[in-house]
C-alpha cells in the first residue's frame, strides 16, 4: 500500500509541477462545476428520456448511474475510507470548495466513465464527446488535488462496470423491445 501512496503523491505533485497555469486552473474548477453530483450526466438521460429514439439509450444510462452511486457512494467510499490527497500535504492550497467524503474512488469518473460507455454504445457521436469530457474530468481531479490517479483510475474502470452492467441489464429485460412495441402502440 506504501508504494502505491508514493506513486500516487509523486503523480500529483508532478502534475502540480509540470502544469499548474491560470488557464487550466480556470478550467479544472469549471469542469468541477459542471460535472459536480453527476447533474450533467443525469441531464443528459432525462433529456434522452424525452425522443421515442434515444428513450432507450436514457434509461440505460440513467441506470447505469444509479449503479455507479451505489457501488461507488454508497458501498465503496465508506468501506475504503481512503482520506481525500489535500489533507496530507499542507502546501496544497484547493481552488475549489474542499469536498467532503473519502478518496477512493473518485465518483466524478465513475459517474463520467459510466455514461460514456453506454453513450458509446448507444449514440456513438455524442459518446465521443462524451469521451472528450471524461478525460478533461479524470484530469481536472488530479489537477484540483481532490483524487490520487488510483481513486481515478479505480473510478473509471468501475463506471466502465456500471455501464456494461446497465447494457446487461436492459439486453436482459429486452428493453429496447419494450419500448419500440409501447411507442408502436
Amino acid at each position: 500500500m506504501e508504494a502505491i501512496q508514493s506513486f500516487d503523491v509523486s503523480v500529483l505533485n508532478g502534475i502540480q509541477d509540470i502544469f499548474r497555469c491560470g488557464f487550466l486552473d480556470f478550467f479544472a474548477v469549471f469542469i468541477n462545476y459542471l460535472t459536480t453530483m453527476g447533474i450533467i450526466w443525469i441531464a443528459a438521460g432525462v433529456v434522452l428520456l424525452f425522443f421515442k429514439k434515444t428513450r432507450a439509450a436514457g434509461i440505460i444510462l440513467l441506470i447505469a448511474l444509479a449503479l455507479g452511486f451505489l457501488t461507488g457512494d454508497v458501498l465503496l467510499k465508506h468501506l475504503v475510507n481512503r482520506p481525500r490527497p489535500f489533507t496530507g500535504n499542507p502546501d496544497i492550497v484547493l481552488l475549489i470548495k474542499q469536498p467532503s467524503g473519502a478518496s477512493f474512488p473518485s465518483t466524478h469518473s465513475v459517474s463520467a466513465a459510466a455514461a460514456t460507455t453506454v453513450l458509446l454504445s448507444k449514440k456513438r457521436t455524442i459518446g465521443f464527446i462524451a469521451l472528450v469530457l471524461t478525460v478533461c474530468i479524470a484530469f481536472s481531479r488530479l489537477y484540483l488535488y481532490v483524487h490520487y490517479p488510483t481513486d481515478v483510475l479505480c473510478g473509471l474502470l468501475l463506471g466502465v462496470l456500471c455501464g456494461v452492467a446497465a447494457l446487461l441489464i436492459a439486453k436482459a429485460v429486452k428493453l429496447e423491445n419494450r419500448l419500440g412495441k409501447r411507442n408502436a402502440g
